[in-house]
């Protein structure tokens, strides 16, 4: 059985464990609702783009060459995975839901004969993913390290994915990433950015193929939306990835107070019955010793 002064440190080191998981907890709830808002503000602007050059790619279908962000490289045979993981950890199952999705998902395009390289978005699923599938990797992107998502990001991981596709580095593109639901829910998501897809739930209206005569020219417009619609998307998965890494972590570390004030009731309740066994056995000694003189 643990001494009394054990038990004494016990329990302050688990006092002092609450206060860290208390705090770690109002942070994440403050920085989650501005991440919320963000994300559920670029929603609606990023699944319209979507579905708006989904619709023109449809009106442009049989030309002869259609940019290769809009129609892919007409193979299917090398898909790039990104990832989408935080720096840090404490944060529930949050990361690992997109490690086992994505290996999970490398493991099924292999088995299909494709070849996958994984440029991850976060130390944490870069660290996961390079235990096992260190071949595949072509690089590897920071987080945001809890910090707003800056637009640069998005952009500058933009033109890297438009700079490997160029020179024939991959011929698909997919990015996995939690979708912020709720603080207890962040649903891991695949999402194809190259050839441009349209899930059938984004949450943009359905609207009829229109005959669109474009200005200033066709293939201008399409230089200057294209590039802008996979920074656009990537931006949005990121959002939503940052709301979901605060919400989870949120959730989290409020397990982790309740867990924390639920062993603490324990020691103290062990330290109560040792000490009253310790001043019962002293009372004995003393009553024996008075008795025997």
């Amino acid at each position: 059985m643990a001494s009394l002064k054990e038990l004494r440190a016990r329990i302050g080191s688990v006092k002092s464990t609450r206060k860290i998981t208390s705090a770690m907890k109002m942070v994440a709830a403050a920085k989650l609702r501005r991440a919320q808002a963000r994300a559920e503000a670029a929603r609606p602007y990023a699944a319209a783009m979507r579905r708006m050059l989904a619709e023109l790619a449809a009106g442009t279908r049989g030309e002869a060459a259609l940019p290769k962000l809009l129609a892919g490289t007409g193979a299917d045979k090398v898909h790039l995975l990104i990832p989408m993981t935080s720096d840090r950890g404490l944060a529930g199952a949050f990361n690992a839901n997109i490690n086992r999705t994505t290996r999970d998902l490398i493991r099924r395009l292999q088995a299909e004969g494709k070849t996958v390289r994984l440029l991850p978005v976060g130390r944490k699923g870069h660290d996961y993913l390079m235990r096992e599938f260190s071949a595949l990797m072509v690089g590897h992107v920071h987080g945001s390290g809890g910090k707003e998502v800056p637009f640069s990001a998005a952009a500058e991981l933009g033109g890297r994915i438009a700079a490997m596709l160029e020179t024939g580095e991959f011929d698909v593109c997919t990015v996995v990433y939690n979708r912020f639901r709720n603080v207890m829910s962040q649903t891991p998501t695949e999402l194809q950015l190259v050839p441009l897809s349209v899930p059938a739930n984004d949450g943009a209206p359905a609207i009829d193929a229109p005959a669109y005569e474009f200005e200033p020219g066709e293939e201008e417009l399409l230089a200057s939306l294209l590039p802008r619609n996979l920074q656009v998307q990537l931006y949005a998965t990121m959002l939503e990835s940052a709301a979901g890494e605060q919400g989870a972590r949120m959730t989290a570390m409020d397990n982790a107070t309740r867990n924390a004030g639920k062993a603490i009731d324990r020691l103290t309740l062990t330290y109560n019955r040792t000490r009253q066994t310790n001043i019962t056995n002293e009372l004995i000694e003393i009553i024996s010793g008075a008795q025997a003189v």
